[in-house]
């Protein structure tokens, strides 16, 4: 369910996105193909076949703000180069940085990512500075920002995933061991009188007690991945408790609450997590996730018994009928 869920949201973002692209295309914001009318001064001429003249593009803040129907508190003063190629045709680089305005710098990137603007000169006058200038083209920003962002976050989950490698391989490997060792039993003694209290419609020596145990030890332990399998493991052999198979019984309804709270002891996932993204302090989570965690896990518990004696959800179930040709 949840892979609908994220593919509906995504293709949301991807309908947004062309649909917002889209209406730029007719509204135009970015002036695609309008030309502008500036002043370049201060230029200087390089003494050579196609010149090319270094200078400051300056625009009075009302006129952008008139252009481009955007907010510009002071005259745009833009340090450009204008380079005439082998065909006689201008080409204008505005590189981006301080002196360039917010909405220059929102094209720049739409544009490619890239650390200049350009355009084509269709008019320009050495003498007086005169310049009229056609900025490159700028089209289908959001979508593409759409499909950049999919590839950039593709690349950080690679990333955080490789570095999950060496924690998950170190605690998958010490439960394997202890599991070995006999401590899986030990553990199950040890946890009996909690379990016969939170689970008092289980058997203590119930092989669905061993799996909740071991689930319950790997989330504490912050290890989520590994907790899944035994988890799953718990509800199959709850399951086969129930009168009626499907139909979850307050065993798997505390299991399920437990497992929701999220009790955790040492965040492990989490830790490796902030370390892989280099996190300052990776461990300082610990305490807080504890707390928050027990107090998740407390009211769960609380609730969940007190609703088990309610009548509204205090239900009997009958037993699934016996298969034609045998007996019940």
């Amino acid at each position: 369910m949840l892979n609908y869920v994220w593919i509906s949201l995504l293709l949301i973002g991807i309908f947004t996105a062309a649909g917002r692209d889209i209406a730029d295309e007719v509204t135009n914001p970015y002036r695609n193909g309008v030309p502008h009318n500036a002043r370049i001064e201060h230029s200087s001429r390089s003494a050579s076949l196609h010149p090319t003249y270094d200078g400051v593009l300056l625009i009075p803040a009302s006129d952008f703000a008139a252009f481009y129907g955007v907010a510009q508190g002071s005259d745009v003063r833009q340090p450009v180069t204008v380079t005439t190629l082998a065909s006689g045709a201008m080409r204008l680089e505005a590189p981006v940085g301080d002196a360039t305005p917010g909405f220059w710098k929102e094209m720049a990137k739409a544009a490619g990512g890239k650390e200049k603007l350009e355009g084509s000169v269709t008019a320009f006058d050495p003498a007086t500075g005169n310049v009229t200038v056609v900025m490159e083209r700028v089209s289908f920003v959001k979508i593409r920002a759409v499909t950049k962002a999919a590839i950039e976050y593709a690349d950080v989950a690679v990333t955080i995933s490789l570095g999950l490698i060496g924690v998950m391989a170190l605690w998958l490997g010490i439960m394997k061991v202890g599991e070995a060792a006999g401590l899986l039993e030990a553990l199950t003694r040890l946890m009996t009188p909690v379990t016969k209290r939170l689970f008092p419609d289980v058997p203590p020596n119930h092989p669905a007690v061993g799996a909740m145990i071991m689930n319950i030890a790997a989330n504490m332990l912050g290890l989520n991945n590994a907790a899944t399998p035994l988890g799953l493991k718990a509800m199959e052999e709850l399951n086969k408790l129930s009168p009626k198979a499907g139909t979850a019984t307050n065993a798997m309804c505390t299991f399920l609450v437990i497992n929701t709270g999220g009790l955790v002891l040492i965040p492990a996932t989490a830790i490796a997590i902030r370390a892989g993204v280099g996190s300052a302090d990776p461990g300082i989570i610990i305490g807080t996730s504890i707390f928050g965690a027990g107090c998740a896990t407390a009211a769960g518990l609380v609730a969940v018994k007190l609703l088990q004696r309610l009548p509204r959800y205090k239900k009997e179930l009958e037993p699934d009928p016996a298969p034609e040709g045998k007996e019940a």
